[in-house]
């Protein structure tokens, strides 16, 4: 941008905050936007019928991932960004990377086939857990060095420290809701149709084992008898 641009703009009072821009971008552009990728992956465990082929292991494990970015939203959304909250977002981020890998390692070692467009889901999945890690930083370029410097003489560093201000119970609530909605009630949905496709099949495995010693039992009777 030139100097007469810049100085443009500046004469027309037009003045931008960029942390506010930046948080809503956050709060109500990439949060609920993760909730896309993370349907159509539903979709795909449907389609590849993820409760007769990797079943409640998987299902387990995308359980496991949501809790690994779901405790680092929460507590964003009601603390303040310090050493402490960094420390445990870049936590959360990394190991649901690395519990991503294992995720597809399961499903890809089973007879579920995971198909290039999961694949692809899935790239969409790993990336807001970093966007979102990199925007606070650059938010809270403060408390990063704070960070790196142990937390240096702040008292409040390492302890949670309540947003001022709070997020209104209105916007928390249609948070809760959108990733109740969305995230919860679907995984739910398929976290009971694997449990229910297992007992299924721990069923039929115990009424063919009672069937052949039932056939056993009988071939020997009818080998004594002659």
């Amino acid at each position: 941008m030139t100097r007469d641009r810049a100085a443009a703009i500046s004469a027309t009072g037009v003045t931008v905050d960029v942390g506010d821009t930046t948080a809503r971008y956050l709060l109500y552009g990439l949060l609920p936007s993760w909730s896309v990728p993370g349907l159509a992956d539903r979709v795909m465990h449907r389609r590849t019928r993820i409760e007769d082929t990797s079943g409640t292991k998987e299902s387990l494990i995308h359980a496991l991932m949501m809790t690994e970015v779901g405790i680092p939203i929460a507590l964003t959304l009601r603390y303040e960004v310090n050493p402490l909250l960094l420390s445990v977002q870049s936590g959360g981020a990394a190991v649901h990377e690395a519990t991503a890998l294992w995720d597809v390692r399961t499903a890809v070692h089973s007879e579920r086939e995971v198909k290039p467009i999961e694949q692809h889901i899935h790239s969409f999945l790993e990336s807001p857990p970093f966007a979102a890690l990199a925007a606070l930083m650059c938010l809270h370029s403060d408390q990063v060095k704070s960070l790196a410097r142990g937390g240096g003489s702040d008292p409040g560093a390492w302890r949670l420290v309540p947003r001022r201000p709070q997020l209104s119970r209105g916007c928390l609530a249609g948070i809760a809701a959108a990733i109740g909605t969305c995230v919860l009630l679907p995984h739910g949905e398929e976290l009971l149709r694997c449990g229910r496709a297992a007992r299924a099949r721990r069923k039929q495995a115990r009424d063919e084992a009672t069937w052949q010693a039932g056939a056993d039992e009988a071939a020997w009777s009818a080998g004594k008898g002659d």
